[in-house]
């Protein structure tokens, strides 16, 4: 079979971590330095740096630069005419992948690397400690977090802003659907999260390096509190962590000339990007995604292969949902004996701010490697459930070329949301917050008001929070009222 030229194919990986055993991290910029400096060395060739002429890095959440790729470059001692420093989302890694595709196909840049660095840990312990770290190249003017969106105003208004939350109503929504009992599901999650931390065990990048059975993982005490209900902590994803991540990306044309070795290129053949509504009350159905299926299906049609032809995978892991919704997409069967990661997941491995695909992309490229001619699937999550995109991998090259499609947004009917309701309402979904005590504090609720119309509401009820902790309270009916402050309120009908 003849190779498509353009094909793109990562030639190059390297990941970092630095534990806190092993003191301060250093900062991100040193981070990045040096996962490069040994993705270049990991391609097996020489003279590559010396080809780069595209750099891209994932935004840092630990330290604001006032010219991130420009002194990244500069320590690299490279002279790239293409640099972009990214904005935020757990699609964004192998969305810059994708863009280096096509920019690779075209003969705009021969070599790109896309790399990310975070030292989230080390800030935390430093502002604990009195400041901010004394790291270099602080930009003039402080950077504004480069939000895509600005938050529905009811989901503001009602304090659905978290990740932990949101995806913790929507799981809610799944398991209604599917008709499970709360503990039983609870007891369900715990069980496919405490077998991502067995490969966690043996990632020797992960931040959790260890087991933890189903109790550990969703047994809940002291130290492991419920967040929202049905979620523990360990079931959440691990923000605070210091890991590093680089990827070498060219074509196969490119890398025939200089010399990497057939056995170090992993192959991208084809990636899917989609969307779903931004407001979680405007999807018609809570309890699965529209664009993932769409997003999966259209990646494995371009690549010519189906679920079954995957050996491994890695599912974008922040939350539950994140897994259950691309299972319920992939059409997974809970009994599936393939791992759902190479990594061990977000909450495992750590989900170090919008930068965990490139260590699951580095993970991948060494799975796949050390599988030769078997394919590896890699998904990954934007914002509140609503950005998708799915990447399908070998060490084989493509049939016909590396093909990448944007299906943009995809739902064609949200639902609509109103600002106010007064009277009678169903529950669609909901999540029992706890606070730092452990106790139930509140609930935001999401409730259909009539056929295709939806508002968002809140409640504080005591006996309403224990019942939806333990009872299935989706698809009952509630009171709403509105608060003299602006906000709807759920009061229970007897």
């Amino acid at each position: 079979m003849t190779t498509d030229p353009r094909s793109t194919c990562i030639i190059g990986v390297a990941q970092g971590i630095v534990r806190p055993d092993d003191g301060p991290s250093p900062e991100p910029l040193d981070l990045w330095a040096d996962v490069v400096t040994r993705a270049f060395a990991d391609t097996g060739a020489d003279g590559v740096g010396a080809r780069v002429d595209g750099l891209q890095v994932v935004f840092c959440q630990s330290w604001d630069y006032d010219d991130p790729t420009g002194r990244l470059a500069a320590r690299l001692g490279i002279a790239p005419r293409l640099r972009r420093y990214s904005g935020i989302g757990g699609t964004t890694p192998q969305l810059l992948v994708d863009q280096a595709a096509a920019r690779l196909a075209a003969g705009q840049t021969s070599v790109e690397v896309v790399c990310m660095g975070e030292a989230i840990a080390t800030v935390k312990r430093s502002y604990l400690a009195g400041g901010p770290p004394a790291w270099s190249y602080p930009p003039p003017v402080k950077v504004r977090f480069p939000f895509e969106a600005p938050a529905p105003a009811g989901e503001k208004a009602h304090k659905i802003r978290d990740a932990w939350l949101t995806f913790a109503l929507r799981d809610v929504a799944r398991r209604a659907a599917a008709g499970v009992d709360p503990a039983r599901y609870q007891a369900d999650l715990a069980v496919m999260m405490s077998r991502l931390t067995e490969v966690a065990a043996t990632n020797p990048y992960a931040w959790f390096p260890f087991e933890q059975d189903a109790a550990q993982v969703g047994e809940v005490r002291a130290d492991n509190r419920y967040v929202a209900e049905p979620y523990t902590k360990r079931m959440c994803s691990m923000l605070d962590v210091d890991l590093s991540a680089a990827v070498v990306v060219t074509t196969h044309e490119v890398a025939d000339e200089l010399g990497v070795p057939a056995d170090r290129r992993v192959y991208l053949h084809a990636s899917a990007y989609g969307e779903d509504p931004l407001a979680i009350a405007a999807h018609p159905d809570l309890a699965r995604s529209e664009a993932l299926p769409l997003v999966t299906g259209r990646a494995f049609g371009d690549a010519g292969v189906g679920i079954d032809d995957v050996a491994h995978l890695d599912l974008y892991s922040c939350f539950p949902a994140s897994l259950g919704f691309a299972k319920d997409a992939l059409g997974l069967a809970d009994d599936d004996p393939r791992p759902l990661t190479v990594t061990g997941g977000l909450p495992y491995a750590g989900g170090a701010g919008s930068g965990y695909l490139v260590n699951a992309l580095a993970a991948m490229t060494t799975t796949l490697r050390d599988d030769a001619g078997s394919t590896g699937l890699v998904t990954g999550i934007g914002m509140h459930l609503t950005k998708h995109i799915a990447a399908v991998y070998s060490t084989r090259p493509p049939a016909s070329g590396t093909r990448t499609a944007d299906l943009g947004a995809v739902c064609e009917a949200p639902v609509q949301i109103v600002d106010q309701h007064e009277g009678e309402a169903t529950v669609a979904a909901t999540a029992v917050v706890h606070g730092r005590d452990g106790e139930p504090a509140w609930a935001p609720v999401i409730v259909d008001v009539a056929p295709g119309v939806r508002t968002y509401a809140i409640s504080t009820d005591p006996s309403w929070l224990l019942r939806a902790g333990t009872d299935e309270v989706v698809g009952t009916t509630v009171g709403v009222l509105t608060d003299p402050r602006g906000f709807n309120l759920v009061h229970p009908i007897d």
